[in-house]
């Protein structure tokens, strides 16, 4: 059983030190997607969740030793609904060795129990319909909703 399973990993903020094992990750979440993105994209995608100021924000989890097991980002944006802000959890990702570890929910309870804490009025993300384990976590922790996403791309 590997180390991280036997304590439960920190979440926290992103910090500037993360930046190569975040590539990494990066990497690995891309490429389960099948997507190529420039190493411009993937620098400019750093600099907006590392600098903290927004509207891009990104939590990792780490084991005892520092190692990073995981990420997710998360994206700010005001609403018509409500005077509050909305916050779509835009990347969740779980190293392939910490997968099945409850990792993707705890990231979840996190940005829950944040968006209690700054009054948010909603969290919500989507996820590819073939992406069973996703959607098997997801069903646990939140509703599924009727709505579809359709998308321009330009």
């Amino acid at each position: 059983m590997p180390d991280h399973a036997l304590t439960a990993p920190l979440i926290r903020q992103v910090a500037e030190s993360d930046r190569d094992a975040w590539r990494q990750l990066w990497g690995e979440y891309c490429g389960f997607y099948g997507v190529q993105l420039s190493n411009r994209v993937t620098a400019s995608t750093w600099s907006r969740i590392a600098s903290g100021q927004g509207p891009i924000f990104g939590l990792v989890a780490e084991d005892r030793a520092g190692a990073l097991l995981g990420f997710c980002h998360y994206v700010c944006h005001p609403n018509t609904w409500s005077d509050q802000t909305v916050y779509y959890l835009e990347d969740l990702y779980v190293s392939q060795g910490a997968r099945r570890t409850g990792l993707a929910t705890r990231f979840i309870s996190f940005l829950t129990d944040l968006g209690r804490q700054e009054g948010w009025y909603r969290l919500y993300w989507i996820t590819n319909a073939n992406n069973e384990p996703a959607r098997k976590a997801y069903d646990q922790v939140a509703r599924r909703t009727d709505h579809m996403r359709y998308e321009i791309m330009f």
